[in-house]
């Protein structure tokens, strides 16, 4: 089995890139409910993961700041409190869910970093579930 059989491709992801504002990650973060998204730069290649945390740290940390002055803070200088680390496409199964083990996606990237989608790990939880039940049932 290989990672692409998990794979959700790039253009059914939401991402944003480092030059979003601040304001534009939490407006699409809400209207998708998604609790964190990758980031992609302009080359195309994973730049990070920006969490709903990300986002009221730098609310707490940040005085006076309203959705005005959101308009004005880029993705880029939002301190990221989680490293959600990508893995190749060509990646062990293994090494897959080492990863998504601590993250609810994994970021996959090709040989030269480029993002080409995520794994959920929420899919990968379902897949063996299903085949604990095909066990149990004497299907496999």
């Amino acid at each position: 089995m290989k990672v692409a059989f998990f794979l959700t491709p790039k253009s059914e992801v939401v991402c944003l890139t480092p030059n979003t504002t601040m304001r534009q990650a939490l407006e699409r973060m809400e209207r998708n409910s998604f609790a964190a998204v990758p980031l992609v730069d302009e080359h195309g290649c994973y730049a990070g993961t920006l969490t709903e945390g990300d986002l009221l740290w730098k609310l707490k940390n940040t005085p006076g700041l309203d959705l005005n002055g959101m308009e004005r803070i880029t993705v880029k200088e939002i301190s990221s409190q989680s490293k959600n680390r990508p893995v190749r496409i060509d990646a062990r199964i293994v090494d897959l869910l080492t990863v998504a083990s601590g993250q609810n996606f994994v970021p996959v990237v090709d040989d030269q970093g480029v993002f080409i989608g995520i794994v959920r790990r929420r899919e990968i939880i379902e897949y063996c579930a299903e085949l604990i039940k095909e066990k149990e049932a004497g299907r496999i």
